[in-house]
């Protein structure tokens, strides 16, 4: 197959980009600056941004194969920069900052052909102060920044924005132009491809040997056990660990599996997670504390069978928010199923899923023939509730939050706004506020409620609820939950937020 080589500076959203060229039907290979490599069917490179500065010590600079190459390149935000100071320009350090939505002035240019928006998304404190030779501008931003640079040849372009993410309106334009046009990649990639491909790695690597899957019924888990049930057969043994911090909905899970004909073991193991979790408010310890206590009953259960692999519904916004993706990338948290294990594991990972994005997660199921009332299931973090309880986790906070979950859920589908929402939640905050309830003085809970609009998780918008919907979802929840007083509506968008609050 052709494919885009993607040169990967530690940006968050590297395997955003990889997944944005799949999506246009061509294979897209991640490396390492460290070492990356061209073969006969590189048709481009891309050079992603980063955390770093070009003038930092540690930054990594441009392989001489890449730039001797005479394959077309892109370079994206810090790779622009790095292109600019490699080839003799000048780059000025953090005097112009420009985050989030910015309008930009285009150029007529091969590259942004039928572009007509000019809403990007910037991220960069450095910027271009003095072109390379032989190098031209064709954009800028309306802060006068420059925003977008091509080679006088039309081999090398750079842009300053963030064409992968899907506030940069005509980003996916620019993508297209630049792998179909300029790099002229045939469109060859299907996800029936990666399913197969993955299945025959599952095969190879586990061999005859048992795999444990961590299944808790959510999207990815489940694509993740059905794709790995087709390679090693009998061989995959389910375990669902009822950790006391599931939604109610999460309970049918074993029931939901068995209809796709896979057997779940039980294991119900909440007041050992409770005890852990005792006194612990900090919540990257609350997240390595469930990730080892998961692994410490995967591993019993794994005994029992003799299984050597663990298999994990890990997906890419996983890794990259943990800094597991590259050695340049920003730790934002430790998800539990990623910097959270512990480095004692005796198990090894099976993580097939690894590498795709949410959206592409639930494409997939539906080549494996999931039932979509499984892969329209909002999103769920591994360490559950945990995570949306802000303080210390107890028996009592959980249950309150299992039933403020399961009102504001059943609303939402029940007037149809859940199908129209990538993720909606909410959050026990640790302090109370004073009310009135039959006259007499209240003194219970605030909740937030979190619902954002998203297509891979790396970025969202918060959704805009009907008044009314939301107005129906706080008197339920103080009716119905007594020892809640107060409900409030989170209006962040990610970034300079995340989705979830720890």
């Amino acid at each position: 197959m052709d494919e885009i080589l993607i040169v990967d500076y530690g940006s968050q959203y590297t395997r955003l980009l990889a997944r944005r060229i799949r999506e246009i039907g061509v294979y897209s290979r991640v490396e390492s600056p460290k070492n990356p490599t061209l073969n006969e069917n590189t048709k481009g490179i891309i050079l992603s941004g980063g955390p770093l500065s070009v003038y930092s010590p540690s930054a990594l600079g441009l392989p001489k194969n890449i730039k001797d190459s005479s394959l077309p390149m892109l370079g994206i935000c810090y790779g622009m920069q790095l292109l600019v100071h490699e080839l003799g320009g000048e780059v000025r350090k953090g005097e112009t900052f420009e985050y989030g939505l910015t309008r930009v002035n285009f150029s007529s240019d091969p590259l942004f052909s039928g572009v007509k928006s000019p809403n990007t998304w910037m991220s960069h404190g450095d910027s271009v102060e003095k072109l390379p030779p032989n190098f031209v501008k064709i954009a800028e931003s309306e802060m006068g920044v420059i925003a977008g640079i091509r080679s006088k040849d039309g081999k090398i372009y750079g842009l300053q924005f963030h064409p992968e993410v899907s506030q940069t309106v005509d980003g996916m334009k620019m993508i297209e132009n630049f792998v179909l046009n300029l790099c002229e990649a045939k469109q060859t990639w299907k996800m029936e491809d990666y399913a197969l491909l993955k299945i025959e790695e599952i095969k190879e690597k586990v061999g005859n040997s048992k795999v444990i899957a961590a299944v808790s019924g959510g999207v990815d888990s489940t694509v993740a056990t059905v794709l790995t049930a087709k390679a090693v057969g009998k061989n995959l043994k389910c375990v669902f660990v009822n950790h006391g911090l599931l939604r109610k909905e999460d309970e049918e899970v074993p029931n939901i599996l068995l209809q796709l004909g896979i057997e779940v073991k039980v294991v119900d193991a909440s007041k050992r997670f409770f005890e852990e979790l005792k006194g612990v408010t900090d919540p990257e310890k609350k997240r390595k504390i469930i990730g080892e206590t998961f692994i410490r009953v995967f591993e019993e259960e794994a005994k029992k069978i003799d299984a050597d692999f663990l298999l994990q519904g890990t997906i890419y916004s996983d890794v990259i928010e943990s800094a597991a993706a590259s050695d340049t990338s920003s730790k934002i948290k430790s998800h539990h199923n990623v910097g959270g294990l512990p480095k004692d594991m005796n198990l090894k990972l099976v993580e097939p899923l690894r590498e795709l994005f949410k959206d592409e997660v639930r494409e997939l199921g539906k080549v494996l023939q999931i039932p979509e009332r499984i892969l329209n299931r909002h999103p769920f973090p591994g360490p559950g509730l945990a995570i949306r309880i802000i303080g210390e986790v107890d028996p009592e906070r959980a249950e309150i939050l299992k039933k403020v979950d399961e009102i504001y859920t059943s609303i939402l589908k029940e007037s149809g706004e859940y199908d129209k929402i990538w993720q909606a939640f909410s959050v026990l905050l640790p302090i109370r506020s004073v009310g009135v309830k039959g006259d007499q003085r209240a003194y219970g809970y605030v909740v937030a409620l979190r619902a954002v609009d998203s297509f891979e998780g790396m970025t969202a918008s918060w959704h805009e609820m009907p008044n009314a919907l939301l107005r129906k979802i706080s008197s339920t929840i103080t009716d119905k939950v007594p020892s809640v007083g107060r409900v409030v509506y989170d209006v962040s968008d990610k970034p300079p937020a995340t989705i979830e609050w720890e």
